[in-house]
């Protein structure tokens, strides 16, 4: 049996590389991992977690005004930029260090600098230094793609998002996916003008075209612009530090930032995997098999790098699985059907399972049951948002292929909701079941 430094060498430490770093180690594998930024990967260092802590700083500016009236004395109120910031990032930090010590406690050796895949079994670190692994497993997650129109070093990622010296006046958001409108929505409500530019006239694709077109609707009324079949021309750099963007289809805008969110593209660049024999697809993602295998057998990838599902809840399954799987003698495949996703905009969008669209073209013909409603904290604040809950069923027996819904807390509604669409329950199941009364989420088992 060939002799290795690592029965397990690992590039990128964020949620899949993490987890199937420990898992392994666990299994009594000797573990190192590569990463070349801070542990926690994407979604805690530069993602999901601070973007949903700027999230709830968000929510402040309609709770506060809706306070009053529910008799509360509230003053003007101030908000600044840099405090939310500053405690955003501090929790960031206290995250890189407990996913760095959860790694320490199980054993994984951590080497903090950029790792390339140099053969089959052979990885180069920054440093020079060559080490050999049985298995190699590649983490590395993807990066916001930036539009390679004239100018564009002038505009931001979601990368550097959460570093803004102040918040900008006038913000112009490119893309129409959960990022763009999460943004959207979260510096619209900070005070920001924003407009929002698309190539298309759609937003949120793959969503259910109901809710979107709802959260459209509320996002207009709260005052958000949105410019549809439009690309850009190019950005310029005033004098005075704004910057000035022309687009097709419509006049040029002022603004103060302008903020790629336009897809993700898989971090494979400078790897060296396709000089190792690794395949990749037209989009650099590392193609593998059910396994998480790529075309040579002693590599393999999770995550985002390999574009099946970009969620980080999907890259933990994968990692798990992959460890396990591996170095555990328990081979477990991860179930890709009905995983719930969200949206965190203002309002936020959630759903599991199939669209309307998506099950009539399987079925031919569905049952589609709405509850179309205006919260009762809606009612009394004296705001006209209303929320949307949709299932949808197959047409004879009435299992539930899909639910959906928009308005206050839905991603928290949805997700015990979703173990009843993955565990295939029929509409009489919800029926039947007794509403939590007064609620919002007695809106799924009243649904017409």
């Amino acid at each position: 049996m060939a002799q290795f430094d690592y029965d397990l060498f690992v590039i990128g430490a964020g949620s899949g590389g993490v987890r199937a770093s420990r898992v392994a180690a666990a299994h009594g594998a000797k573990v190192a991992v590569a990463e070349e930024y801070r542990v926690g990967g994407t979604c805690v260092i530069r993602g999901c977690v601070p973007k949903k802590l700027l999230i709830y700083g968000a929510h402040f500016a309609e709770d506060l005004h809706d306070a009053r009236r529910f008799g509360w004395d509230v003053p003007e109120c101030s908000f600044d930029w840099t405090v939310l910031r500053d405690n955003v990032l501090a929790e960031v930090d206290r995250l890189n260090k407990a996913y760095t010590s959860t790694l320490d406690s199980h054993g994984v050796e951590v080497l903090l600098e950029r790792a390339t895949v140099s053969g089959p079994n052979e990885v180069t670190l920054a440093s020079g230094r060559k080490v050999s692994a049985g298995k190699i497993l590649i983490a590395t997650g993807a990066r916001p793609a930036v539009p390679q129109c004239p100018g564009h070093e002038h505009g931001i990622t979601s990368n550097e998002v959460f570093h803004l010296d102040h918040l900008p006046g006038r913000v112009l958001i490119a893309g129409a996916g959960y990022i763009a409108n999460e943004f959207a929505g979260i510096f619209n409500e900070l005070g920001s003008k924003v407009t929002l530019i698309n190539r298309s006239d759609v937003i949120l694709r793959g969503y259910d075209e109901q809710i979107r077109d709802r959260l459209l609707q509320i996002s207009m009324t709260k005052g958000i612009d949105f410019r549809f079949h439009a690309e850009f021309k190019g950005i310029e750099k005033q004098a005075d530090g704004s910057l000035k963007v022309g687009m097709t289809g419509h006049d040029d805008i002022e603004v103060d930032l302008v903020l790629f969110a336009t897809g993700r593209v898989p971090n494979t660049e400078g790897l060296g995997l396709a000089e190792a024999g690794v395949t990749l697809d037209d989009k650099g993602a590392v193609v593998v098999g059910d396994d998480n295998r790529s075309s040579v057998d002693s590599i393999f990838a999770v995550g985002d790098v390999t574009n099946r599902v970009q969620l980080t809840p999907v890259a933990i399954r994968e990692g798990q699985a992959f460890a396990d799987s591996e170095f555990g003698d328990k081979p477990t495949l991860v179930d890709y059907g009905c995983i719930p996703a969200a949206v965190f905009s203002h309002p936020p969008i959630a759903g599991v399972g199939m669209t309307e669209s998506q099950a009539k073209q399987k079925y031919g013909s569905v049952k589609v049951y709405t509850s179309d409603f205006r919260p009762m904290k809606n009612v009394l604040a004296g705001r006209n948002e209303r929320a949307l809950y949709k299932m949808i069923c197959e047409p004879n027996s009435g299992k539930v292929l899909g639910l959906h819904m928009i308005g206050p807390d839905s991603p928290e509604i949805l997700q015990a909701a979703a173990v009843a669409v993955k565990a295939g329950l029929h509409k009489d199941a919800f029926d039947q079941t007794v509403a939590l009364h007064p609620s919002m989420a007695e809106e799924l088992v009243l649904m017409k």
